[in-house]
């Protein structure tokens, strides 16, 4: 599989740049309109959120650390129209990004991972890890991880480059509407919590699935994965060094992370096998 995939990045970078372009610089997209909806969490919206955290982990320390508090408050918001990734970017999208410039493959050492000081042990990050710039072998249709905002930033300008359109992370109010609609549902679905329609730790394997495994857990709009599977990192910082991240994870249960409305900081330089990316193309 691997020798395959090589085979055929080769073939990309020799290919005329017109066709690698038309290749590579036109994923799937949809199209959300301009307009307004209904943004943000209440603390109805948070108590549903900490009640369903609770009778999943059997504590309340997303209650007691007021993890949701620092959500914006509802109330109608607007965007202009842009389109949206369809699906998550992933390893073989990635893979061509890094083949054609050489960017660094996702990876990360031991002493920098211990450094984290995350809950996931560093044996866990070997599935994810890339060898000799390629991608896991298996692991093509899942979505890309150890990606760090800059990874992102960089295939975004990449994609940029390829096809003369501008490509970049959705700031939090885009995301929020891809992936909830304009209604103000709790979840992308609706407001019924269903952890049939989506990959947690719930049901999940505890491991990401190839990209669009959950259809009938689509947002509104038919965004895929817009909740579980990997965080996203969005274009939008709490605090000098940190960027928000939205969407929840196979990590998670519960699933009040999982909520649109959702979001939390992260170090911009974090590479993390529960984040990954999807990207905006402007108008």
């Amino acid at each position: 599989m691997k020798s395959a995939l090589f085979l055929s990045f080769s073939l990309a970078l020799m290919m005329p740049a017109a066709t690698v372009a038309q290749d590579f610089a036109s994923p799937r997209t949809v199209s959300i309109p301009a307009g307004e909806f209904l943004s943000g969490s209440d603390q109805a919206e948070r108590k549903t959120a900490y009640a369903l955290d609770e009778f999943a982990y059997g504590h309340a320390v997303t209650r007691d650390n007021k993890w949701y508090e620092d959500e914006l408050p509802r109330t109608m918001r607007k965007t202009g129209a842009f389109e949206i990734m369809k699906y998550l970017v992933t390893n073989a999208d990635f893979a061509v990004f890094v083949s054609e410039t050489r960017h660094r493959a996702p990876q990360v050492d031991r002493e920098t991972w211990d450094g984290y000081g995350l809950n996931h042990p560093f044996e866990r990050t070997q599935k994810y890890q890339w060898h000799n710039g390629m991608p896991p072998d298996g692991r093509e249709n899942h979505p890309v991880v150890l990606v760090s905002l800059s990874d992102a930033e960089a295939y975004a300008d990449w994609l940029s480059g390829k096809s003369g359109k501008t490509w970049r992370l959705a700031t939090q109010i885009e995301w929020e509407k891809a992936m909830r609609g304009t209604d103000g549902r709790i979840f992308p679905w609706g407001n019924d919590w269903d952890p049939e329609k989506l990959n947690s730790h719930d049901t999940g394997p505890f491991d990401t699935f190839p990209v669009g495994s959950f259809p009938a857990g689509a947002s509104p709009y038919g965004v895929m994965d817009p909740a579980g599977q990997v965080f996203e990192w969005i274009a939008g910082s709490p605090a000098e060094g940190r960027h928000w991240v939205k969407g929840g994870s196979w990590d998670d249960k519960g699933c009040g992370v999982c909520r649109p409305a959702s979001r939390h900081g992260r170090p911009d330089g974090l590479k993390h096998i529960l984040i990954g990316f999807r990207l905006v193309r402007e108008p």
